[in-house]
């Protein structure tokens, strides 16, 4: 799931110009438009996959988070580890491990967070919060890689803090009893979201090497780390023969299923786009939650889901608006958008 973030991140600040021809009338014959309607269609279906992934998260309640965590991270490791030898690529580079031992700790970190989080607060209102990651990613590109930062992006700042707090709902705000309140679930979905911006921030920085070399550190390291933390818990044990060994195993296929779809929509259609497809996923996360757990959300979750998801799509528009010609009559339309 945390590999899920870092992609996602990246597909929502990625700037390469569009080189699509342009479009003629006869719009639905266009072998070019299928393939884009072919990359939302995967990111939509990418997006069913993550979120059963989460689902299966919230429903095995018998295995810790943190076990869950190490578990995807091995399905992570065997599909890279082949790659990584048939490329013949240096595993630790030199003038780069101490960045990639960072980006592992910030990995595992944000995704053990996103599972705990997910375990201890509704489906729904956790994958809000995580899916909040881009509009983050913007004001920490600002503060370490010193990328523009306008009024737009302090307005989706705005917008989705508030989004955040109406699904939060912390007791200093809404005035319920801190004895009823479990605020470490949310405090857990806030954290990782940061986590998760950090990670960007350290793809970024290690964006010359190959991605095989990125994941087998990271996935081999928050191994290590997760299993630690299970351990410590006094959690860490073998899955039960039968439903939770096939879920378990299912975790790891939808997730691997998910990566490879969102990898190739990326590759068929432009980055915005691509991003606001994968909205859904929080379409996916209230079905989960009210189908299998019998939790129909309230008010504030609904509101709170409405203004976080808008932020996550007007990042994603504007970064589609800003892959067009500047000669654009759409993007000069909206020009306001990139101030």
């Amino acid at each position: 799931m945390a590999e899920r973030l870092e992609l996602r991140n990246l597909v929502i600040e990625s700037d390469t110009p569009s080189t699509t021809s342009p479009i003629t009338p006869n719009v639905t014959s266009s072998p070019k438009t299928q393939i884009k309607v072919l990359g939302l269609l995967l990111a939509a279906i990418s997006s069913l996959f993550f979120s059963l992934s989460s689902l299966i998260v919230k429903w095995l309640k018998d295995i810790d988070p943190f076990e869950l965590a190490a578990i995807r991270f091995v399905g992570i490791l065997l599909p890279s580890l082949p790659i990584l030898i048939y490329t013949k690529q240096n595993p630790f580079p030199k003038g780069q491990r101490f960045m990639l031992l960072l980006r592992g700790i910030a990995g595992a970190t944000a995704m053990s967070l996103i599972f705990y989080a997910i375990r201890h607060m509704p489906l729904a209102d956790a994958s809000v919060i995580v899916f909040s990651v881009p509009v983050i990613v913007a004001i920490f590109a600002r503060i370490f890689l010193k990328e523009p930062c306008g009024l737009f992006h302090y307005i989706t700042l705005f917008i989705t803090m508030i989004g955040v707090l109406l699904i939060t709902r912390p007791p200093f705000l809404f005035g319920h009893s801190t004895k009823q309140y479990n605020f470490l679930g949310p405090l857990a979905a806030l954290m990782s979201t940061f986590f998760a911006a950090i990670v960007y921030i350290l793809l970024r920085a290690l964006k010359n090497l190959h991605f095989s070399v990125i994941m087998v550190t990271f996935s081999a390291y928050a191994i290590i780390q997760t299993s630690i933390m299970a351990w410590a818990t006094g959690n860490l044990c073998w899955p039960k023969c039968g439903t939770e060994t096939i879920l378990v195993i299912a975790l790891g296929v939808f997730s691997f299923s998910g990566q490879i779809l969102l990898t190739i929509a990326t590759q068929l259609e432009e980055a915005g786009l691509v991003a606001i497809a994968r909205t859904v996923d929080v379409v996916f996360a209230f079905l989960w939650q009210i189908i299998f757990f019998n939790e129909v959300p309230n008010i504030f979750s609904i509101i709170g889901a409405v203004l976080v998801t808008s932020s996550v799509v007007m990042i994603g528009l504007r970064k589609w608006m800003m892959s067009m010609p500047s000669t654009s009559s759409i993007r000069k339309k909206f020009g306001f958008l990139f101030l």
